[in-house]
């Protein structure tokens, strides 16, 4: 694929931070200098000058396979090797890219030596991901900023080939959201049919303005699968004996489009007891 890079406005960049907080460092050693500068960006290509630190050299990512084999061997068919960096493709220089120029960690014996640990910080993620970063700015945001879960904890940086839905892409895989929310996937006797589809199909995995990180508000989410309430036929349920569902004649809550806070479907994952997705 033919790629056309173009420059940003050279002012923006230097409002980008370039130190790196010693906290973001394996090892021991502080004040070494981030520049993890973002040059250019289409949804698939990044452009990008690697960590600095001072007095460290690049080795390869041949020398890093040395400790880190299966890392390195599966990182050359992943997202991020898709990364240029200085010229040269991230799969020559893959993991420098995001750690930092690895001599001082080599010499040192590994975990002892001097390396940026971007699993500290989403810092280093952002740097190429601005849009992520603006999502976490939302209302309702997972605790990303908080340093209470890490970009790494739902996207493999080291492998994933996006056409697949794997490694760094979600792709609305339940699998991922089941490490923390086991509760909301069942197994349940009356499983909510879009729990099939994935978490993403009604919640978005970085950031809303709506509570519970839902894509869209109230009854305007449900009404996307369950176009035509009023009849019932369209919902997989049951109907009343005249084929209505009884929704046109509720009023109150159910006007207001709170097809759950109006005490008739609080179970929306699924339900042990009642097949409306009832407690």
């Amino acid at each position: 694929m033919k790629t056309n890079w173009k420059l940003p406005n050279l002012s923006t960049i230097s409002r980008w931070g370039l130190n790196t907080p010693s906290h973001l460092l394996w090892g021991v050693g502080a004040g070494a200098a981030l520049a993890v500068v973002l040059i250019s960006c289409t949804t698939t290509r990044t452009m990008l000058a690697p960590p600095s630190i001072p007095g460290a050299t690049f080795v390869g990512s041949q020398e890093c396979a040395t400790c880190h084999e299966k890392l390195v061997r599966d990182f050359r068919t992943a997202d991020h090797a898709k990364l240029q960096a200085k010229g040269k493709n991230a799969v020559d220089m893959g993991c420098e890219s995001c750690h930092g120029p690895g001599s001082k960690h080599v010499e040192a014996g590994g975990g002892k030596g001097l390396i940026v640990n971007p699993r500290k910080s989403p810092d280093t993620c952002f740097q190429c991901h601005l849009d992520k970063k603006a999502q976490f700015s939302l209302p309702y945001t997972h605790p990303v900023l908080a340093g209470k879960v890490s970009c790494a904890d739902c996207h493999n940086p080291h492998s994933g080939n996006a056409t697949k839905g794997g490694g760094t892409q979600l792709s609305g895989k339940t699998e991922t959201c089941q490490q923390c929310h086991k509760q909301q996937t069942g197994p349940f006797v009356f499983p909510h049919a879009a729990v099939r589809e994935g978490c993403s199909a009604c919640h978005s995995p970085h950031g809303s303005v709506n509570q519970k990180m839902l894509n869209e508000r109230n009854q305007t989410l449900c009404l996307k699968c369950h176009f035509d309430a009023n009849t019932g036929k369209n919902l997989g349920l049951a109907t009343h004996g005249n084929g209505s569902s009884g929704h046109s004649g509720l009023g109150g809550d159910w006007q207001r489009g709170t097809c759950w806070s109006a005490g008739c479907h609080q179970a929306v994952h699924g339900s042990n007891v009642n097949f409306r997705l009832q407690y």
